[in-house]
C-alpha cells in the first residue's frame, strides 16, 4: 500500500496525500476519532487509493465540523497543488460522522462529482443532541449540514440511534437518502467496510452509476427513504 505524504499542515487542519496517476481524486474527511487527546486519524485509506487513485486525507484537529477559519482555503490549496501535478477529471468526497458533515461542506468549496456522507449530523449542536457535546458546545446551535447543488449526494444513516438527525435532512432531487434500520451511527461505516462494499460505493459514485450505487447499498441492508 502506498504511503501517506504530508501535504499541508495549517492548524487546526492537516492534509495528507497518497499520490497516484489516475484522473479520479478522492477527498477523505476524518471523523472526531476515538481518542480526544490526539488528532483524528486518516480514514478510508485503502479504498480511497485503489487503482492508483490519488487521495487527500483532511483532518480537523479542533473537531470544529469545518467551522474553524481556513477550511475553504486549505482545501482549495491542497486540490490546486495536486492539479498542478496532474489532470483531475472527477472528484469524490467521503466521510463518516463529522467527516461526512465536512464532506458536505466541501461541496460548497470544490466542484465535486459526488459525495458519500456516512452518518452526517444535520445539526451537530442541536439542544437535544448530547453525543458530541464535548466538541459541539462551542458551535452555534443553528449550524446545519448543507446539501450543495451539483454533486450527486448519497446520505447514509443508521436508524437505531440516528433517526432524529437523519429525518431532519430535507429531501430534494439529486440526493439519495439510504436508511439502515439495524445499524447505529458509529457502526455504519464499519458495517460497510465489513461487507466489503466501500470500494464499490466509491467506484459507483465516481462513475455516477446511481443504479449500481443503490444496488450495493440495498445488498448491505439499506433502504431508500
Amino acid at each position: 500500500m502506498r504511503s501517506l505524504e504530508p501535504l499541508i499542515d495549517r492548524p487546526p487542519y492537516r492534509i495528507d496525500l497518497i499520490p497516484g496517476t489516475s484522473a479520479d481524486l478522492v477527498l477523505s474527511f476524518a471523523s472526531i476519532g476515538h481518542d480526544a487527546t490526539r488528532p483524528p486519524s486518516p480514514e478510508f485509506i485503502r479504498s480511497a487509493s485503489v487503482d492508483n487513485r490519488p487521495a487527500l486525507f483532511i483532518l480537523d484537529a479542533s473537531r470544529s465540523w469545518a467551522t474553524a477559519p481556513g477550511f475553504a482555503e486549505v482545501l482549495t490549496d491542497a486540490v490546486d497543488l495536486l492539479r498542478a501535478r496532474q489532470p483531475i477529471e472527477r472528484t469524490l468526497a467521503i466521510g463518516s460522522s463529522m467527516g461526512a458533515f465536512m464532506a458536505l461542506r466541501a461541496g460548497e468549496v470544490q466542484p465535486l462529482t459526488a459525495i458519500l456522507a456516512i452518518s452526517p449530523q444535520h445539526r451537530p449542536a442541536a439542544p437535544s443532541e448530547t453525543r458530541w457535546r464535548e466538541w459541539t458546545a462551542a458551535l452555534p446551535e443553528s449550524l446545519t449540514a448543507p446539501l450543495p447543488q451539483g454533486p450527486q449526494i448519497t446520505l447514509l444513516h443508521g436508524m437505531r440511534d440516528d433517526r432524529e438527525q437523519a429525518l431532519a435532512f430535507p429531501q430534494r432531487p439529486g440526493v439519495d437518502h439510504i436508511l439502515f434500520p439495524d445499524q447505529t451511527h458509529s457502526a455504519l461505516a464499519a458495517h460497510l467496510k465489513a461487507r466489503g462494499v466501500t470500494l464499490g460505493l466509491i467506484e459507483a459514485a465516481l462513475s455516477q452509476d446511481r443504479r449500481r450505487l443503490l444496488r450495493i447499498l440495498r445488498s448491505a441492508g439499506g433502504e431508500r427513504r
